[in-house]
């Protein structure tokens, strides 16, 4: 990966920071069409999102939110050409590979969420040495989705606890919201309270059904490999401004006391 790409580590004095969102979620849209629109190979796209990925992870760390889920490979992408699944199997290796020694110092703990059994031995076994050895740092929880899908990790979910109930582990009655969640590939992270898609795509394409329940949505047109710091701020403000009632109403505002009282 390249240098940060901007410097700009203080928090911005218009976020307040008891109401930053605890986990953001991204999903990282329009690589291969900014390549394209500079004439480049698509590939490009993807070699240039890891830069920005890199400074988003950075400026959390900056500036105090303590998660980050990127959606890297989906299920569907195997679907692609497949010269661009080799390429982006063999970048993911590579940056784990190139980046393990710097993410250590800057205490990034690195987690994969998915199948990762359907990925390349090469990848499974740079996985493994990555969450192995930043399990213990504490500056952001930076989990990569790859070979992920949402609707295949509550599936993945159901056959487990149905398994359990068959070994009369667990009775159906207690099977509720909670057993069901230390199911999930993600059973001991916080839910995600923002969820940020770029490239202008209105739909969440199978990320992390489950624990979106609740997040926040934030589009806008921007591909990947432009979002920057400067963008990552207008997110968190647009999120600071939304009004998260989680199903209740919001407070009435307190009526103004009468003129002249006391």
């Amino acid at each position: 990966m390249a240098a940060r790409l901007t410097v700009s580590r203080e928090l911005p004095t218009d976020l307040e920071r008891d109401r930053l969102p605890q986990h953001v979620a991204v999903i990282m849209d329009g690589n291969g069409r900014w390549a394209q629109k500079r004439g480049l190979p698509r590939v490009m796209g993807h070699r240039r999102g890891v830069d920005v990925l890199k400074d988003l992870v950075y400026c959390c760390r900056d500036w105090g939110v303590g998660a980050v889920t990127a959606y890297a490979f989906s299920t569907e992408n195997w679907k692609r050409p497949m010269m661009e699944v080799n390429f982006l199997m063999a970048l993911i290796e590579r940056v784990l590979r190139r980046e393990l020694d710097e993410m250590m110092a800057e205490q990034i703990r690195i987690r994969f969420v998915g199948d990762l059994s359907g990925l390349p031995q090469s990848l499974q076994d740079e996985a493994a040495r990555a969450m192995e050895r930043t399990s213990h740092n504490g500056a952001v929880d930076f989990a990569i989705a790859t070979n992920y899908g949402g609707r295949q990790e509550i599936v993945h979910a159901c056959r487990a606890i149905a398994e359990r109930v068959q070994r009369g582990e667990l009775r159906p009655d207690q099977v509720d919201e909670g057993v069901f969640q230390q199911h999930l590939y993600t059973c001991d992270r916080v839910d995600p309270d923002l969820l940020i898609r770029t490239s202008g795509e209105m739909r969440v394409s199978n990320f992390l059904l489950w624990q979106m329940a609740y997040a926040e949505l934030y589009v806008t047109e921007t591909f990947w490999p432009d979002f920057n710091r400067e963008e990552f701020h207008r997110a968190l403000l647009a999120y600071q401004q939304r009004d998260r009632r989680y199903g209740k109403i919001s407070a009435p505002p307190t009526p103004a006391a009468p003129s002249g009282s006391p």
